[in-house]
């Protein structure tokens, strides 16, 4: 689950990580208002979306303008500012071409910058270790500067067993040069990092930048926060500030039906039972020429319901130009599948060709029930014969179309 930048920092300050002083605003009267309640004289105003590249985005009703991040010098800028973006759409180069529009402002207090650095917290699955990873090119996507500069980025991988220590923070801080003063405000700054990663079940804690002001106190400029979302039962005030306005529709109608789905840019919609078996479903479409439309799992225990709702969320993405419907029945009844494919067909009045596939418990079952339900729908022996038969199917259907 994301957050926005504002409530990341709220979240951040309360296990005592530096950060500027900043009000939320959900209209422009509220931006307005901001200016009296902050230090000044400088002032930032942040576009709120759950995307990155803000500051270089740009909106779609001034292309040549700004972009989501203004610093501002007086009430009137704010004022300025605030209009210019709010209930507009910004397009970053993480929200593709379609942007997201702006319900949100972040008005903050400007600070002196001496230098820029980067830090993240995130959880490496090759050594099963919360790891910090920071660098001295802040600001930059850290993915460049892994690429182009991989002696600037230092590593500290934590030890479950005993936590987070000083030296891993004094390594820290001794890696982005720091010294004095602004070397103990680095390691208070390490350490309350971890600690928020840890007890608010964090999959990432992402800080780009951070800064050390002119009085040599380290800061987050930015921040972004990821969470694990089987945790959410015992984390509700992260919970409470999931903002559905964010969401794809669809994968929040996905995600409340205990359902996993990703829209992607293809064709191709794929309704497949396991992580696994969607990605090699995926995979294969692209071997024999297709792109997939999504990333959709059942799940292994899904009710017929559930299979329902699954179908109707591929069909509602008019991109999809046929359907590969991917079985191995084991838990999931392969005659469970066949009804709720049958119920959901016949509620959408399913126009697009539709590849099934099935194999394991009551496999013949529901190939009979298939069969026997009058819609148009093409069965395939395998799954290279699956995918085979949607590509072709789906191209044929796109050609008459």
């Amino acid at each position: 689950m994301n957050i926005h930048e504002y409530q990341a920092k709220e979240l951040l300050m309360k296990y005592g990580v530096a950060v500027p002083k900043g009000i939320p605003a959900l209209t422009v009267v509220d931006a307005v208002a901001a200016v009296k309640q902050l230090p000044g004289p400088l002032y930032v105003v942040k576009a709120q979306i759950h995307a990155g590249g803000r500051g270089a985005g740009k909106f779609k009703n001034n292309p040549a303008g700004k972009g989501g991040v203004r610093l501002c010098k007086s009430e009137a800028e704010v004022k300025d500012a605030a209009q210019a973006m709010m209930n507009q759409v910004l397009v970053t180069k993480q929200t593709g071409p379609e942007g997201k529009e702006v319900q949100r402002l972040y008005v903050t207090d400007g600070v002196d910058i001496k230098k820029e650095y980067y830090c993240s917290v995130v959880l490496d699955r090759a050594t099963s270790r919360v790891t910090f990873m920071t660098s001295t090119e802040g600001g930059m996507d850290i993915e460049d500067v892994a690429h182009k500069h991989p002696e600037k980025i230092t590593r500290v991988a934590v030890d479950p067993a005993t936590g987070f220590q000083a030296h891993h923070a004094r390594k820290l801080a001794f890696g982005l040069g720091f010294e004095g003063e602004t070397q103990k405000s680095a390691i208070r700054f390490f350490t309350a990092l971890y600690k928020a990663f840890v007890e608010l079940d964090c999959s990432i804690v992402e800080i780009n930048p951070l800064i050390v002001t002119d009085k040599g106190d380290v800061m987050a400029l930015d921040a972004k926060m990821n969470f694990d979302d089987n945790a959410l039962f015992r984390q509700k005030m992260v919970a409470d500030m999931r903002d559905e306005t964010e969401e794809d529709a669809n994968e929040k109608l996905a995600k409340d039906h205990e359902l996993s789905y990703v829209r992607m840019d293809g064709n191709i919609g794929c309704m497949v039972n396991g992580a696994g078996l969607a990605m090699a479903t995926m995979d294969i479409i692209k071997l024999y020429g297709g792109e997939p439309a999504n990333f959709l799992d059942v799940g292994g225990g899904a009710t017929a319901e559930r299979v329902t709702t699954a179908f109707k969320i591929i069909l509602s993405d008019p991109s999809v130009k046929g359907i590969l419907v991917n079985i191995f029945g084991g838990i999931m009844k392969c005659d469970i599948i066949a009804q709720g494919v049958i119920t959901a067909a016949k509620e959408v009045k399913l126009s697009v060709p539709l590849v099934v596939r099935l194999e394991g418990t009551n496999v013949q079952l529901g190939k009979d029930m298939l069969n026997n339900s009058g819609l148009p729908i093409i069965a395939a022996n395998d799954l290279a014969d699956a995918a085979k038969k949607v590509v072709e199917a789906t191209q044929k259907a796109t050609k008459a179309a």
